[in-house]
């Protein structure tokens, strides 16, 4: 999907070459990326955009000077993306522990259609590390659009009466969705918001937005200066001072309070900004340091509950000991990770195995439908066994065969079952589902209850779609874990590497909060608190009833296997929107909890408290509402206004129309996809509307030929097979349906001027 759309990008960048732009020679075409990487990657959004979707390359004109070109004859498909001039552009980030919320506020210009003619529009929101969008306001040709969240049930009712559009992911941090029929020459004014997790790195948080805008998104008139503004407010939640390290953009002090800071930059530019806005802090600790921040809910909230937050930061000096290790490495090698996923882990696992302590211990499982271990016990990481361990890997991970994970999972509990002195982990790898994950995860979880001091933690690691990741995240979440995925193939070396880095830093484990067994109720999310690493701090959330002590203790074990305890200051959170600073990890951790449990109840408690916060779930929807401009329509939850849940059949009364795009959750993984060991990425072809009329109309035929047989099931087995197969075949559908269906044909010869 990426790929495509980076192709119809270069190819809107040269239809745009049609607009006649005046005799000014002040004034310049756009010109493609200059650089050398001419990859269809090249032209993906590096920054919000808006395109025009261009079927009909016809319309393609300057609606303010019409240039009366010759008509052009076909159509494009898929359609050309034609990057829109953007006219202002607003950011302002809100930062809070470890999350941003940012807000985009820009316009665009429909500069490359006809004054007569209509396109739809598309809105690409490249978001930043583990982003996800929160809610979108659109005013374009007297039409106001904003983004609902309903709930599935509700979507299923909706999908009779609604009008579907394309939208979803991109990338898995990158959001599109389509506006339809906007009026040639007109401006649309676009709101985006959306939530993202700041990196950390040697005791510094860093803050990096998407918003490194190509040139030709300037628009095509003389050299006027315009306007780009940043604001930003950084509230670091410890109450302690904040040490301003980098930014990418001269930024302006405007407020200074202990662990509060407020930026502002402006600026009048030629051409928009190049770079990404970059800005990172350190709060002044150099140890070990943590505190709890406690907030009643408010009236609009479905749980009463008072929320909490207890946060762990590692300092900034390390001095502390890690843990001695021993680690399992389950990978994956069915048919479906040939290529770049079996190749990036390879990598990823070699540099992780040259950075293990002598000390440390290791072994490699390799599994499909069989296993294959490189040893059949632990071994020191000796410089001698990492390299056989690297020319083992090389030799055995050969993709192939099907997806059994129970097998090498209870093999590697095994292997760890009599660790003593270290910290055990089992770091799984996969990118397909399998049919008895419930219960895997019952059988894991007894084999861990009964482990020792330190039982294993199982990290694990998901690549693409088709994997189950809320079964992953709930196999790292009952045993102290961590999870992370890559969803698209390039970033499954760069993400391992982050996750492996994570784990072999680990530097306090089995940590507990003390004052949670006096509270009259309490809700931890996650319920088992993960270990504590020097490269991540650690923040738990949830819900509580009773009175919380002014001061709590967290207690632990540190590398050398003494204790830690540390006691947490509790402060009332003021300033900090804990509801929605919590919210993506409350979701993400309840979910795999429904799943896990089948629960009904659970799944209700997802989807409302997605729609409360603009959250995306598994069990809500985005929706999109259209309204004529002269109704007024309240912001969106995801635009920082809470609100209570709405009711879509009431907003259909009321003479809205409603725009349901693709339901952009993870989903559940594929069993299907797994058996027929699909790459993660690949997707079912679809096939041309010309190919399907062709079909209808063909079906007639082929029906009285042969009543047994279903075209459109052979068409779509054909669709697999080579080109040259494909024109024979469509060669011969087009004549059973002149016999069939002469009226169908006819309309293939009209309709279909796209040189097919």
């Amino acid at each position: 999907m990426a790929e495509e759309f980076g192709r119809s990008v270069e190819d809107g960048l040269k239809l745009s070459r049609r607009i006649y732009l005046g005799k000014d020679r002040a004034v310049t075409p756009p010109k493609p990326p200059s650089h050398m990487d001419k990859s269809p990657a090249a032209f993906l959004p590096t920054a919000p955009m808006v395109y025009a979707v261009i079927s009909d390359p016809g319309i393609v004109d300057n609606p303010d000077i019409p240039s009366y070109q010759p008509h052009v004859y076909g159509r494009c498909d898929p359609p050309a993306l034609i990057p829109l001039q953007m006219n202002r552009i607003e950011l302002e980030a809100d930062s809070y522990l470890d999350t941003a919320f940012v807000k985009i506020s820009g316009s665009w210009r429909v500069h490359c259609v006809m004054g007569s003619k209509s396109c739809d529009c598309r809105l690409a929101v490249p978001m930043g590390e583990q982003g996800s969008i929160l809610g979108v306001e659109i005013e374009a040709s007297r039409k106001l659009y904003y983004t609902e969240m309903i709930a599935i049930e509700d979507k299923k009712y909706l999908e009779k009466e609604a009008r579907l559009e394309n939208g979803g992911f991109l990338k898995p941090h990158t959001f599109t969705i389509t506006i339809p029929k906007v009026d040639g020459g007109s401006t649309l004014s676009i709101k985006v918001s959306w939530m993202q997790k700041l990196l950390y790195h040697n005791g510094e948080f860093s803050l990096i937005v998407p918003f490194s805008f190509p040139d030709y998104v300037t628009p095509h008139v003389k050299k006027l200066p315009r306007k780009e503004k940043i604001q930003l407010n950084v509230n670091s939640g410890t109450g302690t001072e904040i040490v301003c390290k980098t930014t990418s953009h001269l930024l302006k002090e405007l407020r200074r309070e202990v662990g509060k800071l407020g930026f502002l930059y402006e600026s009048e530019v030629l051409t928009w900004t190049n770079i990404d806005f970059t800005f990172s802090y350190a709060v002044s600790f150099s140890h070990i340091f943590g505190g709890v921040l406690l907030q009643t809910p408010s009236v609009h909230d479905v749980d009463q509950r008072d929320m909490f937050c207890v946060y762990l930061f590692p300092g900034g000096h390390h001095s502390r000991k890690v843990f001695r290790k021993e680690i399992v490495f389950v990978v994956d090698i069915s048919g479906s990770m040939v290529g770049e996923p079996l190749e990036g882990t390879k990598n990823a696992i070699s540099a992780a195995l040259t950075n293990l302590d002598s000390l440390d211990s290791f072994n490699i499982i390799a599994f499909n439908g069989e296993t294959y271990l490189f040893s059949s016990s632990m071994e020191l990481a000796s410089e001698d066994t990492v390299e056989r361990a690297v020319e083992w890997m090389s030799m055995n991970f050969i993709a192939g065969g099907d997806t059994n994970i129970l097998v090498p999972l209870k093999q590697a509990t095994e292997m760890l079952s009599k660790s003593r002195g270290s910290i055990p982990f089992i770091f799984l790898v996969t990118d397909g589902a399998v049919e008895d994950e419930r219960n895997i995860c019952d059988i894991m979880k007894s084999h861990l209850m009964g482990g020792g001091l330190i039982c294993p933690r199982i990290c694990t690691f998901g690549i693409g779609s088709y994997c189950n990741h809320h079964f992953l995240r709930m196999l790292a979440m009952i045993s102290r874990g961590h999870y992370d995925a890559a969803y698209y193939i390039d970033s499954v070396e760069s993400r391992m590497q982050k996750l492996l880095s994570r784990i072999s830093s680990t530097i306090i484990a089995n940590i507990t909060i003390k004052a949670f067994d006096d509270l009259d109720e309490v809700e931890v999310y996650p319920s088992r608190i993960p270990d504590l690493s020097s490269d991540n701090p650690l923040i738990v959330s949830g819900r509580c009833q009773g009175n919380f002590p002014d001061t709590v203790v967290a207690t632990g074990i540190f590398g050398d296997l003494s204790n830690f305890s540390l006691d947490l200051k509790v402060q009332k959170a003021k300033d900090i929107p804990l509801h929605s600073v919590s919210a993506k990890q409350q979701i993400d951790l309840l979910t795999a909890q429904a799943w896990f449990s089948e629960n009904k109840q659970l799944e209700e408690k997802v989807a409302k408290l997605s729609i409360q916060t603009g959250v995306i779930s598994e069990y809500t929807s985005m929706s999109l509402l259209e309204t004529d401009g002269g109704n007024q329509v309240a912001e969106s939850p995801g635009l920082h206004k809470l609100s209570q849940q709405a009711n879509p059949q009431k907003a259909e009364s009321q003479g809205r129309r409603r725009i349901l795009p693709r339901n952009p959750g993870a989903g559940f993984g594929d069993l299907t996809a797994t058996a027929e060991n699909l790459r993660p990425g690949a997707e079912e072809s679809k096939l041309p509307e010309a190919a399907e009329i062709i079909i209808k109309a063909a079906s007639n035929c082929c029906s009285s030929m042969c009543n047994q047989c279903c075209c459109m099931c052979c068409v779509q087995s054909c669709a697999k097979m080579n080109n040259e197969f494909a024109i024979v075949l469509t060669q011969l559908c087009t004549a059973l349906a002149c016999i069939g269906c002469f009226e169908c044909c006819s309309d293939i010869c009209c309709g279909g001027q796209d040189g097919h």
